[in-house]
């Protein structure tokens, strides 16, 4: 069964920076996209970033390009997500998400982690 454990998330200052975490079991790593998602309470769930199987490639929502970065180590079957420059609209649970699909969309995705907290203070 596949597992996705999210981590490093917390209270952070507008202005500051997090590393998030998602490790994952179950199944070859290295053979699937990893994407993170977030939702902010009240929101509906929105798309983040995304990388493919090998971390040759990466892309990224509007509102978190230039800030936010996206990794994979392969050896360690955990995908990274670097914050920086945080607002307070980064405010949210954030869930990793595996899959085969190249995409944005929740629903392409079939297994998610029970996500982990972002809160940035201004």
């Amino acid at each position: 069964q596949v597992q996705l454990v999210e981590s490093g998330g917390g209270l952070v200052q507008a202005g500051g920076s997090l590393r998030l975490s998602c490790a994952a079991s179950g199944r070859t790593f290295s053979g699937y996209n990893m994407v993170w998602f977030r939702q902010a309470p009240g929101k509906e769930r929105e798309f983040v970033s995304l990388i493919n199987w090998s971390g040759s490639s990466t892309y990224y929502a509007d509102s978190v390009k230039g800030r936010f970065t996206i990794s994979r180590d392969n050896a360690k079957n955990t995908v990274y997500l670097q914050m920086n420059s945080l607002k307070p609209e980064d405010t949210a649970v954030y869930f990793c998400g595996q899959g085969t699909a190249w995409s944005t969309l929740e629903y392409d995705y079939a297994y998610w982690g029970q996500g982990t907290q972002v809160t940035v203070s201004s």
